[in-house]
């Protein structure tokens, strides 16, 4: 039988082990001690899961339903995106393990151009993983110059702000809710280049910036704004009268979203939330992609995705543009219902935009091991959202929503939550954690 994380042994299991730990930073964990804790104890924290069934998951003997996942259009159990990689095998192989400087399979041509279609944008440029562009791609637009970075990006952008840093940048910090803070901020900068690096769709919020407000403040003053949409893209799209719900159609992300143009905006996302495929991109003009191509390690040291990925991204274009406007449509209305059940029940969100991403805070930090397992117990498996993940007063869970998730699962999880509402309200600020 599989173990949990919670039979995982522990880093202190054996001399061997012990011995190891000479090899590792004295340096205490700090503000990390609270995740580092919950891995070895909570059997939500690196679950492993043995078998899945549809939105169903297997962990050990015990079966849950998956609303930890950001599969969020249900591409990755679409039955005609499987069954396109077979041929695609047999065509390319596994793997092209050329980088791309090396040499380029047509696959990544034809995704580009109609990725750069899809986006509206003059130009696109397809790398394996945002992680990657963010580390490479910001040092190399930001040079010796100025970033200013939202303070609640999501923490591989503040990675990537950290690598430009030490190649000679200055990083200052602003809140993305506030483009008066950013214009001061700017109109007081003296250097050049200047960059401006926001989350889109946030990814614990659900929320989406001032994007417009942002682009006219960095537009006046010679900024350049770049936008991590992992969230968005294939979720949200452009608006239009005939579209099936408000998350507008196409999929086509957050610059379309909000009718805005790519002028002076860099936007970087990836297929691996909503089209359930490793690899992503940056949609930027031809010539800073020619540049990036020279200047970024991944496209000219890294290999690249796997066949089997760029099959189920371009399947999963076919299918996006067939029925991802239905697709969407039904996963807006799971996600409605949800929000609107937990209105009933008196539990609160900072979702405001109706995206599948609902984070619900639970008041005190030290409750989050009792109300986990809770979920847990009654087979709902979110993502817990400790400190320093979310700051000590939003600590909580976070509840991702799917297309391939049931209306019988939606049921139960709202029962379930009922039941954490009660709980929560049972619970003294004195309960203890699970390491007392």
């Amino acid at each position: 039988m599989s173990k949990t994380a919670q039979d995982l042994p522990s880093l202190h299991a054996s001399p061997e082990r012990q011995e190891a730990h000479r090899w590792l930073p004295a340096r205490p964990l700090g503000p990390m001690s609270e995740m580092a804790r919950l891995r070895k104890t909570h059997p939500m924290m690196e679950a492993i899961v043995d078998e899945v069934d549809g939105r169903q998951m297997r962990v050990g003997d015990h079966w849950l339903t998956d609303f930890a996942s950001c599969n969020y259009l249900g591409f990755d159990l679409e039955p005609e995106i499987i069954a396109a990689v077979p041929e695609y095998l047999a065509r390319w192989g596994t793997h092209p393990s050329w980088s791309r400087m090396i040499a380029t399979p047509r696959l990544f041509i034809e995704i580009e151009q109609e990725l750069t279609d899809l986006l509206g944008a003059e130009d696109s440029l397809a790398l394996p993983t945002i992680t990657h562009i963010h580390l490479s791609v910001i040092p190399a637009l930001a040079g010796q110059g100025t970033i200013f970075l939202d303070r609640n990006a999501h923490r591989s952008i503040h990675d990537g702000c950290l690598m430009a840093r030490a190649w000679g940048a200055t990083v200052q910090r602003f809140d993305d809710n506030n483009p008066a803070e950013l214009e001061e901020m700017l109109r007081a900068c003296r250097s050049h280049p200047r960059l401006v690096c926001v989350d889109g769709l946030n990814s614990m919020t659900g929320n989406i910036p001032p994007v417009a407000e942002l682009a006219r403040v960095t537009r006046a003053n010679d900024a350049l704004l770049y936008i991590d949409d992992a969230h968005g893209f294939g979720v949200i799209g452009e608006r239009r009268p005939d579209e099936l719900s408000p998350y507008g159609s196409r999929g086509n992300s957050l610059i379309r979203h909000v009718g805005e143009s790519y002028d002076g905006i860099i936007l970087v996302a990836g297929f691996s939330k909503a089209y359930s495929s490793l690899l992503a991109f940056l949609a930027c003009p031809t010539e800073v992609k020619n540049h990036l191509k020279a200047a970024t390690s991944p496209h000219t040291f890294s290999g690249p995705s796997p066949v089997a990925s760029l099959a189920t991204v371009q399947a999963g274009f076919a299918l996006n543009a067939r029925r991802g406007d239905t697709i969407r449509a039904d996963l807006h209305r799971k996600t409605a219902r949800i929000l609107d059940g937990m209105g009933q029940l008196g539990l609160t969100s900072p979702n405001r935009s109706g995206s599948p991403i609902i984070e619900i805070p639970i008041g005190a930090p030290e409750r989050i091991d009792a109300i986990g397992d809770h979920l847990f117990d009654r087979g709902i498996y979110t993502t817990l959202a400790p400190y320093p993940m979310v700051p000590r007063e939003k600590v909580g869970f976070r509840i991702q929503v799917t297309a391939a998730n049931t209306d019988e699962e939606i049921s139960h999880l709202l029962e379930v939550l009922a039941e954490v509402a009660e709980v929560a309200d049972m619970l003294s600020d004195s309960t203890p954690t699970r390491d007392e």
